[in-house]
């Protein structure tokens, strides 16, 4: 492997960023993509947006609407989505049950690095 240096981390140690008001993140990153843990509190309030990565969401728990472009997706655990890149996009909690949504942005978000 030569003298590459190896990233390692903990998440259960990693320190949890608070978004906005109801939206956490934790994230960790390589050379070509970060993996983002966003935690969406029932009543938080939806931000559209959008960026020039390719984002990928899984649902880990909770139930959620997931608005792309003008589609709206269900998506409650283990569900799947892919957001092109440059497409405004948001979330809304379905029920009150908090939304564990795991990201994968393609390129990397350096500004999610710690």
């Amino acid at each position: 492997m030569g003298n590459a240096t190896i990233k390692a981390a903990n998440w259960n140690t990693m320190q949890e960023v608070l978004v906005r008001e109801g939206v956490t993140r934790k994230a960790f990153s390589g050379e070509g993509a970060t993996l983002a843990l966003h935690v969406l509190h029932p009543g938080h309030e939806p931000k559209p947006h959008h960026h020039s990565y390719e984002q990928i969401v899984y649902i880990v728990s909770g139930k959620v609407n997931f608005h792309v472009g003008a589609e709206i997706v269900y998506l409650e655990a283990g569900g799947l989505l892919v957001v092109p890149p440059d497409v405004e996009h948001y979330a809304e909690v379905v029920g009150d049950e908090p939304v564990y949504n795991l990201d994968i942005f393609t390129p990397k978000r350096a500004e999610y690095d710690a």
